[in-house]
């Protein structure tokens, strides 16, 4: 009895101490640092920085050389009026393809650059679970879309507005308002951008789990996206358009009306629904079953 007391551990003493499983947001850093220090990050922000300094010096030099500009848009009579019309033209131009193809870089990379690394099984040695993993690398993706939507946007509001000055602009139903609400309106109209952009992301997550190369994976969602664009103008196929993904990228237009059209916006949220969750939950299965034994 006296031995069997003598060997008991003192009463709060701590049991035997367990590795700490970081939180996912722990993880999230770790892949937000990751990114930092690939190229690939600052190639596609420099993309969304550069694109719109380029057309703000095309459109000054159009101005002085008196050339009109053309386009059934409103906002574009409006690009030497205000320079709020600047950033809209330019969520306009990037929007069905480059700034997918900025998304895709990072997203169709960010699984398959760890199989390519092989560095998958030092990841999960680390006290951390896959969906852990998996969950890090979509936000780690998300994340760097949201930014470089907004990396463009604010560019080009401050190219624009310096150019052509903080003033009113003209909405789509043609209803005149005053420059801090249309500030307001345009980086609005980019966060409703997000909502199909994000489900590109995810797609590109998906590609990048299940084929191991960024290559196919960037190449793989970009023609996710083309490929949609073109049924879209397939005869024979407008019962399906609304539900498909770049028929989404178009939703943010009803913010820039009056009054404000929320039908687009409320319909995109639960079409793209349809394809990011789907994506997110395959990626999560794919990544489950991953044998990383080799790396």
């Amino acid at each position: 009895m006296s031995s069997a007391v003598a060997a008991s551990p003192p009463a709060g003493t701590p049991a035997l101490a367990r590795p700490r499983r970081p939180s996912t947001a722990t993880v999230w850093r770790w892949e937000l640092r990751k990114l930092v220090s690939q190229k690939r990050t600052y190639l596609g922000i420099g993309l969304a920085a550069i694109l719109p300094l380029i057309f703000v010096v095309v459109q000054n030099v159009h101005q002085h050389q008196g050339q009109g500009h053309g386009g059934e848009n409103v906002f574009f009579s409006e690009i030497t009026q205000s320079g709020l019309a600047t950033p809209v033209l330019m969520l306009l131009f990037m929007s069905v393809f480059m700034l997918p193809l900025i998304a895709a870089l990072v997203a169709g990379d960010i699984v398959a650059n760890e199989d390519g690394n092989g560095t998958l099984k030092t990841i999960l040695t680390r006290s951390v679970d896959r969906g852990q993993v998996i969950a890090a690398k979509a936000l780690a993706a998300i994340t760097y879309a949201v930014i470089a939507v907004y990396v463009s946007a604010v560019v080009a509001t401050a190219a624009g507005v310096a150019s052509w000055g903080f003033k009113s602009i003209t909405t789509f139903s043609g209803t005149v308002v005053p420059a801090p609400k249309g500030l307001l309106l345009v980086f609005a109209a980019n966060a409703c951008y997000l909502i199909p952009l994000l489900s590109v992301t995810c797609i590109g997550v998906l590609l990048s789990t299940a084929t191991r190369n960024s290559a196919a994976s960037v190449v793989g969602t970009l023609g996710v996206v083309i490929l949609l664009l073109i049924v879209a103008q397939i005869p024979g196929l407008e019962g399906i358009r609304p539900y498909l993904l770049t028929e989404q990228f178009e939703n943010w237009h009803g913010l820039l009306r009056t009054p404000t059209d929320w039908a687009p916006i409320a319909h995109s949220a639960w079409v793209c629904a349809l394809y990011a969750v789907p994506a997110l939950f395959a990626a999560y299965l794919v990544f489950l079953r991953r044998d990383v034994a080799g790396g």
